[in-house]
């Protein structure tokens, strides 16, 4: 039987080795994220994370999963917006990063208000219709199987519970070709000086170009079982948010 294929950016491997790399890369760079995060968007990262805790509109009360949350940016939002009278879990499939996400909480004395884990988003461990909403920001196109993630996420929804994606997708427009040679001549050599990994910088940007563009994606949240699904594109489609109900 022939090994099953998926793709690292623009190179084609084995099942088994695309996740091997992931978790490469973002222990290549998990100390020095949160720079290259602000440097590479010019700040404006936190802006969008901003607009996709207002749209998914935490309640107090409510047990929201952070999927590959890394350093905890959209975590720490939630509880914020929860005003810490709520549950929020904070996961990656990568140790290196969670570790960083754990650290950034217990120096703000936040850390009490925190349930983590490592977690597969392909393999939830939660039971059936038990949380409120499941979040991903900048994570879904490093999962392996997506299609996969998406109905786990439905599974462990309850009835009515919300799951939101923040994710670089499809630009158009007259920016999208300066971004292009942004992505793959600056971008690169700005992660070689910042953290020391050029190839690191140079797969994320090939792993955007490899995510379902908005309406593929809006059709996938769809098959998963989703309903009331609809996104906002945010400079002319640079980022996009997913917000999805289950029924």
């Amino acid at each position: 039987m022939d090994e099953k294929k998926t793709h690292f950016g623009y190179e084609d491997v084995s099942w088994q080795e695309k996740q091997s790399r992931v978790n490469q890369v973002f222990s290549s760079v998990a100390k020095r994220y949160d720079v290259m995060n602000d440097l590479m968007s010019l700040g404006l990262h936190r802006l969008w994370k901003d607009e996709a805790v207002r749209m998914l509109s935490p309640q107090e009360g409510e047990t929201i999963l952070d999927l590959a949350g890394g350093t905890g940016d959209l975590s720490k939002r939630i509880l914020k917006r929860m005003h810490g009278r709520g549950r929020v879990i904070l996961t990656d499939i990568n140790l290196n990063m969670l570790r960083e996400g754990v650290k950034r909480f217990d120096r703000t004395g936040q850390f009490s208000d925190l349930d983590y884990g490592v977690v597969n988003a392909e393999a939830l461990p939660f039971q059936d219709a038990s949380l409120d909403a499941i979040t991903i920001a900048f994570g879904l196109r490093n999962v392996r199987d997506q299609a996969t993630a998406l109905a786990e996420m439905f599974r462990v929804l309850k009835p009515g519970g919300r799951a939101l994606i923040l994710e670089f997708s499809k630009m158009k427009g007259p920016l999208a070709k300066p971004y292009d040679w942004y992505s793959f001549h600056i971008l690169p050599k700005m992660g070689q000086l910042v953290t020391g990994d050029a190839d690191s910088y140079r797969y994320l940007a090939e792993s955007i170009r490899k995510h379902p563009e908005q309406v593929v994606l809006k059709t996938m949240l769809e098959q998963a079982g989703f309903s009331e699904v609809h996104y906002r594109n945010i400079l002319q489609g640079l980022v996009a948010i997913h917000l999805a109900r289950k029924a």
